[in-house]
């Protein structure tokens, strides 16, 4: 790629990397991982695609109509791109098990895949195309994302809303074969369209963020096609997206190149169907539980350190249904310390968020809040019964050093997503085509085996 940094408007470098981000530039453990994301965001749809948000918003989209542009994962409908991207978006994020980077910090794949999907089965695209323009929004979402952090997430947005819509945006552009000044308008109309907040989580908004932010970059993206007029320069100007969206906007960590070159290799997957910042939490509970084969009965006190920005984010204390157990820091400890699978969907249930022994359990969690650490790390203490005083400290924010191993537990976590819903057969069938995405000429061969 030639290098942009001679551009002063951030918008337009942004953007030039972008279009110029070709399938030759990507090194194959790059392509590994973004068509591990794509295995993952189309388990996680399918998965969620019964979801009863998902269905209140496909009716509403067929009842709306439209030409039949796009596959509806999960179903049999088929949409225009724009109203497939935000079913498909919803359906995707709403069981919260799709993938995250903390340079947004937010779901990358699930604001970005939905739309250029979609926009790849109306143009006919194929799998390298698909995979250049995804690697193209994904590390856009994520330079924008670092630039903005920790002011804009912790002011109350939520990045996949907002961050995610530059994402999808400049993946969508990438995909239309939009230069420099192109690409910097669709940045600008996808940047006037952004929003999320954090104060939806636990309700049908979460997913239907991710749902817009999809449909948003993509409808950008064509009108900037088709000639419509924005700043190319909405991310840094006065009174554009940085400025009015948080406090901490530096315009050189936009432009920073990565550490491992690349802000995919710091994508992470989640193994529990919960919010990531319950992970760490989750495995320290599992761990003590395992190594001391304790019961709910033997804890007498429970302590959980993480950091202060958490409580803003998971830290539902009373939860009544399946929904606000993903964002509970209480819940779902007492859930991994009394041996309930965290990465089973049905665990999340209004049953099990009044089942009186995670009641007891939850209510013994203390809450230590810590200043300045990784999101992504906790230490928990546990009392027992016997007087005895056990600790576990884990860190979910290190992605998987093996990506051929981490490549087989996500077939396996796909698996166990797709063949309850269509069979051993048809799973194997859009695994390997999804495997075999750099050969596939036509996306729409991968998109149709993820309908009913």
């Amino acid at each position: 790629m030639t290098d942009p940094t001679h551009i002063a408007n951030l918008t337009e470098f942004l953007a030039f990397r972008a279009t110029n981000l070709r399938y030759e530039d990507i090194p194959e453990p790059a392509r590994a991982l973004a068509r591990q994301c794509i295995l993952d965001y189309f388990g996680v749809a399918i998965a969620g695609a019964d979801d009863p948000l998902v269905r209140i918003v496909l009716d509403e989209m067929v009842e709306a109509g439209g030409a039949p542009q796009a596959c509806v994962i999960g179903h049999a409908a088929r949409l225009q791109a724009l109203s497939a991207a935000l079913v498909n978006g919803a359906a995707a994020h709403a069981l919260d098990y799709d993938d995250v980077n903390m340079a947004m910090p937010g779901h990358p794949s699930v604001a970005i895949l939905p739309g250029l999907l979609a926009l790849a089965e109306l143009t006919g695209a194929s799998g390298r195309e698909v995979i250049s323009a995804f690697v193209a929004g994904y590390e856009t979402a994520c330079r924008i994302g670092v630039a903005l952090q920790p002011g804009h997430y912790n002011l109350g947005f939520h990045s996949t809303g907002t961050v995610g819509s530059f994402g999808a945006a400049a993946a969508c552009a990438r995909l239309l074969g939009l230069q420099t000044v192109g690409t910097a308008t669709a940045l600008g109309i996808a940047g006037t369209q952004a929003a999320g907040l954090k104060s939806q989580f636990g309700t049908m908004c979460k997913p239907f963020h991710a749902g817009r932010a999809a449909q948003s970059g993509l409808l950008a993206a064509r009108l900037a096609a088709r000639g419509f007029t924005s700043r190319s320069d909405l991310v840094e100007c006065v009174q554009g997206f940085a400025l009015t969206h948080g406090p901490d906007f530096s315009p050189e960590a936009a432009r920073a190149i990565p550490q491992a070159g690349l802000h995919l290799f710091a994508n992470l997957f989640k193994y529990h169907a919960a919010c990531y910042l319950t992970h760490a939490p989750i495995e320290c509970a599992r761990r003590l539980r395992d190594e001391h084969r304790l019961k709910p009965a033997d804890i007498a006190a429970i302590t959980l350190r993480l950091d202060a920005s958490c409580e803003r984010v998971c830290n539902i204390p009373a939860p009544v249904d399946g929904l606000q157990s993903k964002f509970s820091l209480r819940q779902t400890v007492a859930m991994a310390l009394a041996g309930f699978d965290t990465a089973s969907l049905t665990a999340y249930s209004v049953e099990n968020a009044l089942d009186p022994v995670l009641v007891r359990l939850r209510e013994q969690v203390k809450l230590d809040w810590q200043e300045a650490w990784p999101q992504t790390l906790s230490e928990l203490e546990l009392v027992l019964a016997d007087g005895r005083r056990l600790t576990a400290r884990h860190d979910a924010g290190i992605p998987a050093a093996d990506i051929g191993e981490q490549g087989e537990r996500l077939a396996q976590k796909f698996d166990a997503l797709v063949e309850p819903v269509f069979g051993s057969a048809r799973t194997r069938e859009l695994r390997e085509a999804i495997a075999d995405l750099d050969r596939i000429s036509d996306i729409a061969n991968v998109t149709k085996l993820a309908t009913h």
